[in-house]
């Protein structure tokens, strides 16, 4: 029996694969939807054993190891930190991780399970697809997470309007929008959750297997729950935009207001004197 465990994390929101693909001498121009691929030679020097190892790289910041450890991951996560700064070494990029496997074994017919897969023969499009089903499923943890923290800080502010206060200003509202439409373009343009892999196009098992894969991980459903949750937050949002305009143009009303006062008394002061 032969057998290809993967592990995946997300360790940044993006990686510039074409600044690492020239450090390692590679010059292809790499698409938003494809990985760069690292093995052989490519490991050596970074990895403490490389052989039989290989690691997909994706645009929207996950790392996916075959056959290698987390100590692997850990080790090729620190030496992009020397090729791309925007990287940060001080991030806990053990956080947003998940791993699966693949068996190969003639005697059994393929079949999709909650943490293995096993086939009869190993086809060479199985790792990829394996990886970015992963992939896309970690950096889904990632931004889930990154929501919830935006809807936490939403629901502060509600508890504030509760309290008939409002304290948020224009640049509080610019970045929790920001935020918010960020986590849109990164599931849509980054992750390109509703993306297949080019494979699928013209390989019917290939497509099976992926859509297989991508309800396993509930990638759909986390997706439109994601997206859902993105649309309500921007909603509220919206509200708070409108009432601290209405609230800054109360304000500015009674200060017109105190002024034409000031003004009609100055000017009873004056014919009094």
């Amino acid at each position: 029996m032969q057998s290809m465990e993967f592990l995946a994390v997300s360790v940044a929101q993006e990686l510039n694969l074409n600044l690492i693909a020239r450090h390692f001498g590679i010059e292809k121009k790499y698409k938003w939807e494809e990985p760069l691929v690292l093995q052989g030679k490519d490991l050596k020097g970074i990895l403490e054993d490389y052989h039989n190892k290989k690691i997909y790289l994706f645009y929207f910041g996950c790392l996916v190891a075959v056959n290698a450890t987390k100590y692997d991951l850990s080790d090729m996560y620190k030496y992009l930190c020397k090729i791309e700064d925007a990287l940060s070494q001080s991030v806990n990029h053990f956080e947003y991780m998940d791993s699966y496997r693949l068996e190969i074994k003639a005697d059994e017919d393929l079949q999709v399970h909650n943490d293995v897969m096993t086939a009869p023969r190993l086809l060479d499009y199985y790792p990829q697809i394996i990886a970015i089903v992963l992939a896309r499923s970690v950096a889904l943890d990632r931004i889930e997470d990154d929501v919830e923290k935006v809807s936490d800080e939403i629901e502060k502010i509600i508890d504030y309007l509760d309290k008939g206060k409002l304290t948020i200003n224009d640049h509080q509202l610019a970045k929790l929008s920001a935020q918010i439409l960020r986590f849109k373009y990164n599931t849509i343009s980054y992750v390109m959750v509703l993306d297949k892999p080019d494979i699928t196009w013209y390989r019917e098992e290939a497509e099976e297997i992926f859509l297989k894969l991508t309800d396993l991980f509930d990638i759909q459903e986390r997706y439109e729950s994601l997206r859902h949750k993105t649309e309500n937050v921007m909603n509220i949002t919206e509200v708070f935009t409108i009432l601290a305009h209405a609230q800054r143009g109360t304000r500015l009303e009674w200060m017109i207001i105190i002024l034409i006062a000031i003004e009609i008394v100055i000017s009873l002061l004056e014919k009094l004197l």
